[in-house]
């Protein structure tokens, strides 16, 4: 698969899908997820999982949606691609797809890394993956305690160019709850003075799995969508503008709907 930032917008093409693959999705998608990631941990553990490698397992999480039937609208991919200064990604959460499929959308136009809860740095094979990606790592636990983690760390990364991309919401869901969607991406942004960038995405296609969280239902009749907002400049406090992304979160999930 090409690299999608060379355009500003992607749908997923035609393809044929065979039989099995439209009766399995859910074992066959998971049988390529493993292959993805173990090839992933392999570098990633011997350091050498580039930039380039980690756009390719991106891709390949993409391509193995549409190997079953699934597929794909994603919006204004250069967004962003203008602003001379590292960002802050503020992302609504709903389900782990979004952390497969959002390095191959922002990592071919600039520097980036995530914040993440530390249980993802434990697992057995991915943790190579994710710490190699330099991640800011909060416990979830003492909401204290990951505003004075994310703040101090988000800085480092800004300062060197990278730029940082945030799950505000507490845990995954299908909707936006304003009184859950923290601030944390906002206040990033507002003391290192660089914009935010809004992301709406619309994964539920990954479903959250009842014993297993990361591990549900594939769903190839939910089509995955993804739009970035444009640059926010923050003002202020940042009430205006933390407003503001949460309704573009909104209004696109509505829209999807």
């Amino acid at each position: 698969m090409k690299c999608l930032t060379t355009g500003n917008s992607y749908r997923s093409p035609a393809r044929p899908v065979f039989w099995f693959a439209r009766e399995n999705p859910t074992s066959v998608f998971y049988a390529q997820i493993c292959m993805i990631v173990f090839q992933a941990s392999y570098f990633g553990k011997r350091g050498v999982y580039t930039p380039d490698r980690w756009i390719q397992s991106s891709l390949n999480v993409i391509s193995g949606i549409e190997s079953v039937g699934g597929s794909y609208d994603i919006r204004n991919i250069r967004s962003h691609a203008g602003i001379q200064s590292p960002c802050v990604f503020i992302s609504n959460h709903m389900s782990i797809l979004e952390t497969f499929v959002l390095p191959c959308l922002i990592r071919p136009i600039r520097d980036v890394t995530f914040v993440v809860k530390e249980s993802l740095t434990t697992y057995p094979f991915f943790r190579h993956v994710i710490n190699s990606r330099n991640p800011i790592v909060v416990g979830r636990d003492n909401p204290r305690q990951d505003l004075k983690t994310v703040l101090e760390d988000g800085r480092k990364r800004l300062g060197s160019g990278m730029s940082v991309v945030i799950f505000p919401q507490t845990t995954r869901s299908l909707d936006v709850d304003p009184r859950k969607f923290n601030t944390l991406g906002i206040k990033l942004a507002a003391r290192n003075r660089v914009p935010a960038v809004p992301v709406a995405v619309k994964t539920d296609a990954w479903g959250v799995g009842r014993r297993f969280k990361d591990f549900g239902k594939i769903d190839p009749a939910k089509t995955v969508h993804i739009s970035f907002g444009e640059p926010i400049t923050i003002e202020g406090p940042g009430k205006k503008e933390h407003k503001t992304v949460v309704e573009f979160i909104a209004d696109n999930l509505n829209s999807w709907r």
